[in-house]
């Protein structure tokens, strides 16, 4: 992909291709999570972009476990600040003996880790994005929501 910048201002189609681009070929997502007597929380974790959801795994004990579990509301936050992209929606949660065999095994292709197989308990949590918002700086500032209501904006 190409990443532009300067006062270049993509239009909402080409946003949405090089957001699409990026959840498919990137490693890393933030997680951001609050607990209701915690607090907000934010950690990098790998992701696997399926299509329609992003898809991420950690030890059912940590605090972003935790956190979903309580409050299943997330923002996720892909890693260059030059070319935002921001997802929020609402986490599903999956035991690592529970999760859909297909997520699993995509997520283990994708990492060559499987977490079905750690001693310790995972958590795979699904999220599908409600908002969307992309965007390569101030020009692109007005117009930056990609995804509305779950659906991609026209």
């Amino acid at each position: 992909m190409e990443t532009t910048t300067g006062n270049v201002r993509r239009r909402t189609e080409e946003r949405r291709r090089d957001t699409l681009e990026r959840l498919g070929g990137e490693r890393d997502i933030w997680v951001s999570t609050a607990h209701p007597e915690h607090g907000p929380h934010q950690v990098p974790l790998w992701f696997l972009w399926d299509g329609q959801a992003v898809w991420l795994c950690t030890t059912a004990a940590s605090a972003t476990a935790r956190n979903v579990r309580a409050e299943p509301r997330v923002r996720l936050a892909l890693q260059d600040t030059m070319d935002v992209v921001l997802l929020q929606g609402e986490a599903e949660c999956f035991s690592d003996r529970e999760v859909p065999g297909e997520a699993a095994d995509a997520y283990t292709a994708k990492f060559g880790w499987d977490p079905r197989t750690e001693e310790a308990p995972h958590l795979y949590v699904r999220v599908a994005p409600r908002t969307v918002r992309a965007w390569h700086g101030v020009p692109e500032l007005r117009g930056r929501v990609v995804m509305r209501d779950g659906v991609w904006v026209e």
